[in-house]
């Protein structure tokens, strides 16, 4: 049976390298070679067209990758070395009968989507975050690091920005909690969302972000830009640079921060917090920064607080009590998010940071999901009211009566 690497090849070896192709002349090169080989064997048509597909994406786009990118159903691809391709489906994993032709091949697709975000990344520097054209999220782990070849990681992000109707209508959030949060955020409250990873913190940090006034100065600041922050005349987005091969000419979150600062913003939007630049945000939260957003991994809304107690340490040698006061001045709300064991994503709770007191940041549960059982699959559950919000003064200089 005729394969698709030895069609590779056939037409690799009648192009003209030495100048640019245009894609009708490559279209054009595929159907001859395929007819030749359809005349020496029995094609149907159907695999004949794909066979067609498959070339164009190997020598314009990104080889095999390209079908799987342009399959709205796959939500996650995972490449382990050439022969192992797995795909998120709904919510589950499934092994593809791909596989990439060479490891070659596959490094050059690796270099192709490298090269597109400004990164670098080779045996020197194995491991590098990458974005594709459409924003999805790229990670990828070389050798002598990966042991079994070429490691690509790459979550997909929706064509259309995912909304909170949507949310609502995937049970994701409930019409109350979704009302009191847009509060919140017109208000002008510094919220951070946490969860653990593929929990939608990003998605769900968009789509939040689509209630900020339009009349606002918005700067966001990220690893790798993923946000959508749409309808916001005036916004500027920052994204940190890796080092050249010469170990030089890197730019930091905490850098982009303390940049954002002299920028004039009303609000900061820090894509992730990892690390040191905690205490950068923290910082621009207590500076009259009100209305920011930001996300971090956390198992709990308390383990979030003790996460960013460690990544503040990290960046400051500071006495943990005046650590402890600064996350509680600077953070007002946590949204904590979660994947349940029937792969959906949902608001898990709602937490109001009230103080510092006797060494420990005081947390408010607001709102919490309680499950009420299963049905065909699916969790069913309901959010409940915990308590009252206690720091109205937002609300309230917001023209806001009622909470």
């Amino acid at each position: 049976m005729i394969q698709a690497e030895q069609l590779h090849a056939r037409i690799l070896g009648e192009l003209d390298l030495s100048r640019d192709i245009p894609d009708e002349e490559l279209t054009e090169l595929i159907h001859r070679v395929l007819d030749e080989a359809s005349s020496r064997e029995y094609i149907p048509l159907g695999k004949k067209a794909e066979l067609g597909r498959e070339l164009f994406n190997a020598f314009r786009k990104f080889d095999l990758l390209q079908e799987f990118l342009e399959d709205d159903e796959i939500t996650e691809i995972m490449i382990n070395g050439t022969q192992n391709i797995f795909l998120e489906k709904e919510g589950k994993l499934i092994r593809s009968g791909k596989r990439f032709v060479s490891r070659e091949k596959l490094e050059d697709v690796i270099q192709q989507i490298v090269a597109g975000s400004n990164r670098i990344v080779n045996e020197a520097s194995p491991i590098v975050d990458a974005r594709l054209p459409d924003g999805s999220r790229v990670n990828v782990v070389l050798g002598p690091i990966a042991l079994n070849g070429p490691i690509v990681t790459i979550r997909k992000f929706p064509k259309e920005a995912i909304t909170m109707k949507q949310l609502i209508r995937w049970g994701s959030i409930c019409r109350e909690v979704k009302e009191f949060l847009v509060k919140l955020v017109r208000a002008g409250y510094n919220i951070f969302i946490s969860g653990g990873t593929g929990s939608g913190k990003t998605t769900f940090l968009n789509a939040l972000s689509q209630y900020i006034p339009k009349d606002e100065r918005i700067i966001t600041i990220e690893d790798n830009a993923e946000l959508r922050i749409l309808d916001i005349p005036n916004l500027v987005t920052l994204e940190a640079r890796c080092a050249n091969l010469e170990g030089t000419g890197e730019i930091t979150i905490r850098e982009l921060i303390r940049t954002a600062l002299r920028m004039r913003p009303n609000r900061i939007i820090v894509g992730e917090v990892r690390g040191a630049e905690a205490i950068d945000m923290l910082q621009a939260l207590n500076t009259g920064h009100d209305g920011s957003l930001s996300t971090g991994h956390a198992n709990s809304p308390k383990d979030m607080l003790s996460r960013l107690e460690s990544m503040v340490l990290m960046g400051m040698d500071l006495p943990l009590g005046a650590v402890q006061r600064q996350i509680a001045s600077g953070i007002d709300i946590i949204v904590h998010l979660g994947r349940l064991r029937d792969k959906s994503r949902k608001v898990l709770e709602v937490s109001e940071i009230l103080d510092y007191q006797d060494g420990e940041i005081l947390v408010s549960p607001l709102y919490r999901f309680e499950e009420t059982g299963e049905k065909d699959g699916k969790i069913q559950g309901t959010w409940r009211k915990m308590d009252d919000l206690v720091h109205t003064q937002k609300l309230l200089a917001a023209g806001y009566k009622e909470v």
